[in-house]
């Protein structure tokens, strides 16, 4: 299997790559701010170690706004390299009391020009729309909201578009639209709810890039990845996120830390080959 993706057939990515979630604070949106000295050295480690596609969004800040993840991408690797490629996602709105709500399609043309103008670029190479919570909302409609930004794609500010926090027949109707290169769900190994959704990702050669890979600050909790752990001497969360890049050739993981130690440990998954009994004790 590859290491390497082709988003949307021209994109070519490093299917390990990293999360910017955790880069303001380590609680994630709105917690305590963590040095930003910090993060601008996680991100230039990443770049350093074979990251080329880090995931963003302009409401990944401390408490209060005062460090922002687009921002510490901007001061750590701008001028970007010509194979670097920056997804964002639009949808949640957080309020000054800080609880989120959606974004309407009027909405979006001013969350993607904060995006625009936070990472220091005239056009984003991916954003995603993100709607509901934590789980896709069933039945909802994303029709009028993605209509918007394949309008603003049509503008020449998005490059491509993808759709997150989704069930199958929200992919549908989206790619009825205009053109889908990626979804992004929550998915782990302790989490395999969107086999499905996979499995239609696969076949349609579509990005699939699980948030919360390695259980969104929780422990991965599995006894078969624990035995599997064992077996090659390391941590539980690298067979996690090694599984995730065998699941599917489609498969792109974007772990994500404050630590540059952490972010090491995460990346040595990239030489770890999983054998068959492997997978079948983790499957």
């Amino acid at each position: 299997m590859s290491n390497e993706f082709r988003i949307g057939g021209d994109l070519a990515v490093n299917r390990l790559g990293f999360g910017a979630m955790r880069l303001p604070s380590k609680e994630g949106m709105g917690g305590p701010a963590r040095d930003p000295e910090t993060g601008r050295a996680v991100l230039r480690r990443a770049v350093e170690l074979g990251v080329n596609h880090v995931d963003t969004a302009d409401f990944y800040v401390s408490a209060g706004g005062a460090v922002r993840a687009n921002t510490l991408i901007r001061e750590a690797l701008h001028p970007y390299a010509s194979d670097l490629v920056i997804a964002t996602k639009v949808g949640p709105i957080r309020r000054p009391d800080g609880f989120r709500q959606a974004a309407t399609p009027a909405d979006l043309r001013g969350l993607v020009e904060a995006n625009l103008e936070g990472l220091g670029v005239d056009r984003l190479d991916l954003v995603y729309l993100r709607i509901g919570r934590m789980e896709p909302p069933h039945g909802e409609s994303l029709a009028e909201r993605f209509e918007a930004l394949a309008a603003l794609r049509e503008e020449g500010l998005i490059r491509h578009l993808g759709i997150s926090n989704v069930d199958i027949d929200h992919l549908a109707q989206a790619r009825a639209i205009a053109p889908v290169v990626a979804v992004q769900n929550q998915f782990h190994a302790a989490k395999r709810d969107d086999a499905e959704l996979l499995s239609a990702c696969e076949e349609a050669g579509i990005a699939f890039v699980p948030f919360f890979p390695l259980g969104g600050g929780r422990e991965l909790d599995d006894e078969r990845l624990a035995k599997v752990a064992a077996r090659h001497g390391i941590a539980v969360s690298q067979i996690g996120l090694a599984w995730l890049l065998a699941s599917s050739p489609v498969t792109l993981a974007i772990p994500g830390t404050g630590s540059v130690s952490h972010l090491e440990d995460n990346m040595a998954v990239a030489g770890i080959t999983l054998s068959e009994e492997d997978l079948a004790d983790l499957s």
